[in-house]
């Protein structure tokens, strides 16, 4: 009983400022102005008694008893408390004679918080619980039933009050170079900027004015705007860290983190390599951005190195920002500075959202930002559950089999930990990071897709939340291609839920929203930053109807040159087929029906035996799949969802003849990369998403060669609608004539003769 006493009397106090508290101490009562109006009780009547009071609820009490324990007496028996409380306290909140009224609410809803949410029941739960690895209750997430406590759940209250941004101050050495103080920061001229509301109905009726320049690196750029004329944007030769306005410490600290891929005499020049500079001055002036040529082999980490930078340098500013206004706020009078000087902050407090489809990519840019923090620095930077993160996101060298062989590509891509369902709140403050923190106590959200659909829910569904992306102002979408062979409807589920209005407070102070934000515009003040392996039409679709950043978009609009189809090194005749369809949605049923009246009965005899047939799409697979059973053709299929077993048999009974079909589906193929033995005849159902499949898949044909090159083939479905993926495997050049040809069918033939 008597630790429930004092948590409540720890609850009742920890909702009071400072100020109330001082008011309480000196005349016993808390002053009626600061009494907050909700739905909640009246904080002076929510208080806790002696032993002797406490036990006394009931209704049937005589009203000679409620008067002898009068109000006056009730709030005396909790000031003992106060003093308490106060050591409790966080060290910025050292001059108990300052009168402040901190009501950046993001630590009120706590309670209300449907994800990740945080029990502080301090000591009584601390000791009797040991954490445990449940990987239904990772990630802090608040366990369905909520009379069972997790003992995943987040209870590291000690250093609660280090990252709360309303009870912190801003530091007079960790300020920097404040934005308060740099009106000309991109920073600062993106979240000041004020939109009308004529502006925002002409955006949603005209078309976007566009512009193309071509960049040294980057190469050719699309610029597009519908707020706003188009302004040349040009790269300097020379770059200075102190034109870029970074935070403190990022000017000192980003050149060593860098370092790997400085080389050379630009290494004392400039501290971003020629593709960082550009892509950083991009981000930096707070366009959306698509880069579609960013490849896990190639450039992957020097891309992730400068949008963690971007990242962080935003999260940094944003904060210092709300605790220089803190301090402001604490060392004015009553009813000064109660005007829109405050308002610095969103209708939540997470602010980044950074998508990744694995772990392993969730670790490394939580290692950077640590990196970006600590740099040359002896003092370390206070990392909260680093350990358990190190456990949960980290990988074991010797869980990966020996003796595979695969591809490069596949080796970058697939490295360390590769779970896809994974989510972590990160809050950073003063030089310190805390891991597995609440989301709505949380600056940036690290998560996959699939991750963030299960806390998202579907339509009907009880447990749903995604009031924590409605303040989202940098998305961050890493690896999309990879998407693709995961579940893109999840890509498109989060689109559609980010920055609509929270279904609830979660405790905020409206007086420090800014103003789009409470006229739900913050869609137009959302950075987003994608960055993918390929050009194709649905990450494109993504890019161009969802982002609609008022200062603009840029895409990178590269065009191959040469496709992958010279990378094939077998001797073997090219057929590429062309099929019309009227509109894109015809496209599959034209395709299906190409392919059964055209394409499968020249297979059909047993001569053309060993034909593998690529499948791209799931769908079309189970389509094909069905069909053939009900021809009862002789066939075997795989799929990323066949098991192990039945994989060697098909694979087997391929190879030695007994069947003639191999139905193949891409992502398998993605996942495994297994080469495939026996094959002859090659088709092409659609032309892959990746380019290089096309060489890849080409090439197992010499797998098992015995002098029979002249009879193999290869043939390939296209239609106009796809005309990306076909100038990525013959080249634009090509590709147009082909779309163009009144002929449907084109034939090339690779190798040496």
């Amino acid at each position: 009983m008597g630790k429930r006493r004092s948590r409540g009397r720890s609850q009742l106090l920890s909702t009071m400022t400072k100020k109330q508290k001082k008011h309480l101490r000196d005349f016993g009562e808390e002053h009626p102005f600061y009494d907050r109006v909700s739905k909640k009780e009246a904080k002076p009547q929510i208080c806790q008694l002696s032993e002797s009071s406490d036990t006394s609820h009931s209704e049937s009490e005589s009203e000679e008893e409620q008067e002898h324990i009068s109000g006056y007496h009730k709030l005396l028996a909790t000031l003992k408390n106060v003093s308490e409380e106060e050591d409790e306290e966080e060290e910025e909140e050292e001059d108990d004679s300052a009168v402040a009224d901190e009501e950046m609410n993001y630590e009120d809803g706590d309670e209300d918080v449907h994800v990740e949410e945080e029990t502080v029941e301090l000591a009584e739960t601390h000791e009797r619980v040991s954490p445990v690895d449940d990987p239904k209750e990772k990630d802090g997430e608040e366990p369905p039933d909520g009379s069972q406590k997790s003992p995943e759940e987040f209870t590291d209250a000690k250093h609660e009050s280090l990252f709360s941004l309303e009870t912190n101050f801003l530091e007079e050495d960790g300020g920097g170079s404040s934005s308060q103080k740099a009106p000309q920061d991109p920073f600062q001229q993106h979240v000041n900027r004020e939109l009308k509301e004529k502006e925002i109905q002409a955006a949603a009726s005209s078309s976007p004015t566009t512009q193309q320049l071509k960049w040294p690196i980057l190469g050719q750029l699309v610029f597009s705007s519908k707020f706003q004329k188009m302004e040349t944007f040009k790269p300097p030769k020379d770059i200075d860290l102190k034109s870029l306005y970074l935070q403190k410490p990022l000017e000192s600290t980003w050149k060593k983190t860098n370092s790997q891929f400085l080389s050379g005499p630009q290494k004392s020049n400039s501290p971003f390599t020629p593709l960082q500079k550009e892509l950083f001055l991009i981000m930096n002036s707070y366009r959306d951005l698509f880069y579609p040529e960013r490849t896990a082999l190639k450039n992957g980490e020097e891309v992730r190195h400068v949008y963690c930078l971007h990242a962080i340098n935003h999260v940094l500013k944003a904060n210092a920002q709300v605790l220089a206004n803190n301090s402001r706020h604490r060392s004015q009078k009553l009813g000064v500075g109660e005007d829109d000087d405050f308002r610095d902050q969103g209708l939540t407090r997470p602010k980044v959202l950074i998508v990744v489809p694995f772990r392993e990519a969730a670790l490394r840019v939580i290692q950077l930002f640590i990196s970006l923090l600590e740099g040359d620095s002896k003092k370390k930077i206070i990392v909260s559950n680093k350990k358990r993160f190190q456990g949960e996101y980290g990988s074991d060298p010797e869980e990966r089999p020996p003796n595979l062989k695969r591809p490069e590509d596949y080796e970058a891509v697939f490295v360390g930990n590769i779970d896809d369902h994974f989510r972590i709140g990160v809050a950073i403050l003063q030089r310190s990071i805390r891991l597995y923190a609440p989301f709505y106590s949380s600056d940036i959200l690290i998560a996959s897709p699939l991750g963030l659909r299960t806390i998202i829910g579907g339509e009907g569904e009880k447990k749903r939340d995604f009031d924590f992306l409605s303040s989202v102002e940098l998305l961050i979408i890493d690896q999309a291609d990879i998407y693709l062979m995961q579940n893109w409807e999840h890509v498109l589920h989060l689109m559609n839920h980010m920055n609509l209005l929270p279904l609830d407070s979660h405790g905020v102070d409206f007086s420090r929203v800014r103003m789009w934000s409470l006229n739900n515009w913050a869609k137009y003040y959302r950075q987003t930053l994608l960055f993918g392996a390929l050009q194709d039409a649905q990450i494109n679709s993504v890019f161009n109807k969802h982002c609609v950043n008022a200062q603009g978009q840029v895409a990178v609009r590269n065009v191959p040159v040469t496709g992958s189809i010279s990378h094939v090194l077998v001797q073997l005749p090219h057929v590429f087929q062309r099929m019309d369809a009227q509109d894109l949605p015809s496209v599959i049923d034209a395709r299906f029906h190409f392919f059964i009246n055209k394409i499968l009965p020249q297979y059909r005899d047993a001569v053309m035996s060993h034909t593998l047939v690529y499948v791209p799409s799931y769908f079309d697979f189970v389509r094909l799949r069905n069909y053939f059973k009900k021809e009862e053709l002789n066939f075997t299929h795989i799929c990323e969802y066949t098991q192990k077993s039945g994989v060697s048999r098909a694979r087997h009974f391929f190879l030695q003849g007994e069947k003639q079909f191999l139905l193949l589906t891409e992502r398998f193929h993605f996942y495994k990369r297994y080469t495939i033995k026996g094959i002859r005849n090659l088709i092409f159902y659609e032309l892959p998403t990746y380019p290089h499949f096309y060489s890849e898949v080409c090439n197992m044909l010499r797998a098992t060669s015995r002098g029979e090159e002249a009879t193999w083939t290869c043939t390939v479905l296209y239609s106009k609608y796809d005309a990306q993926r076909l100038a990525a495997v013959v080249g634009v050049e090509r590709a147009a004539q082909m779309l163009r040809s009144p002929k449907n069918v084109h034939l090339f033939v690779t190798g040496e003769k």
